[in-house]
């Protein structure tokens, strides 16, 4: 998905009375508009809710292949290293697609938390049900042009932090158990690097490369998660401006639910 649509923004004319160049009405509230808004919300959940759903298929193929790559490499003795090394190259290639469906994914979340801001809100704070309008919100400009909420990296950052990470540690793990104590315990770090050896790569230049990866992850994920740290964007994941949303601060003592998965 590459900016969902390349198409010109569309112009959309705002029902005015009198003066087209005057002021839009301040809100719609009538019964076809409650209810239009209404099921157009129950749509946005059932979009994001599917694509959860496809978040944990990926999860689950990682899951499984690391359970037949551990089982294949401490089957027998002579058993290689190499199939925690071909499950963890095959779970990169999971990261990667859970981080795309992730991208989607927070698309049609995005939507469904406006409505429950911007709607919702005031409906359950007592001030009844009201459509407001100008010439632009945070949804209408999403609906016309619609637009990824969160960068590929910072996709594969989170998805790290909640899944991947864990995987990637256990198959660290289970290579270092596989050289060091599998059948026999090492004797010295030269047999411990002998072991380390994949077919025709050597165990000194497998081990720089394992090494190097788990630092790159750790890295990503570390970096990704200072970043929404240090963003003081107000609600920087799902709006860039929440000027039309009626939003008050939590109540004191009260941590608000993070925004993160």
């Amino acid at each position: 998905m590459t900016e969902f649509d390349d198409r010109d923004d569309v112009a959309l004319a705002t029902p005015t009375d009198g003066d087209p160049d005057g002021d839009p009405p301040s809100g719609i509230s009538g019964n076809k508009e409650v209810g239009a808004i209404a099921h157009l919300y129950r749509a946005e959940v059932y979009r994001s809710t599917v694509w959860r759903q496809r978040l944990d298929q990926t999860t689950n193929w990682a899951v499984i292949s690391t359970g037949i790559g551990l089982s294949a490499a401490f089957a027998s003795e002579r058993a290689s290293p190499f199939p925690i090394v071909l499950v963890g190259a095959l779970c990169i290639m999971f990261l990667m697609l859970e981080a795309r469906r992730y991208r989607f994914f927070y698309v049609w979340r995005f939507r469904a938390r406006v409505l429950e801001i911007a709607f919702y809100v005031p409906m359950l704070r007592g001030e009844g049900a009201r459509i407001p309008l100008d010439r632009g919100t945070a949804l209408s400009d999403d609906y016309v042009k619609p637009q990824y909420r969160i960068s590929m990296i910072r996709s594969v950052g989170r998805r790290l932090r909640r899944n991947y990470g864990w995987i990637f540690t256990i198959l660290g793990a289970a290579y270092f158990a596989k050289i060091a104590i599998h059948p026999t315990d090492v004797d010295n770090f030269a047999h411990f690097v002998r072991r380390a050896h994949i077919g025709p790569i050597p165990g000194w230049l497998a081990l720089i490369c394992g090494v190097a990866f788990h630092i790159g992850w750790i890295t990503l994920a570390w970096k990704t998660w200072w970043d929404e740290r240090t963003d003081k964007t107000k609600m920087a994941d799902f709006l860039k401006s929440r000027e039309d949303v009626n939003f008050r601060p939590p109540t004191k003592g009260v941590t608000p639910m993070k925004a993160d998965d």
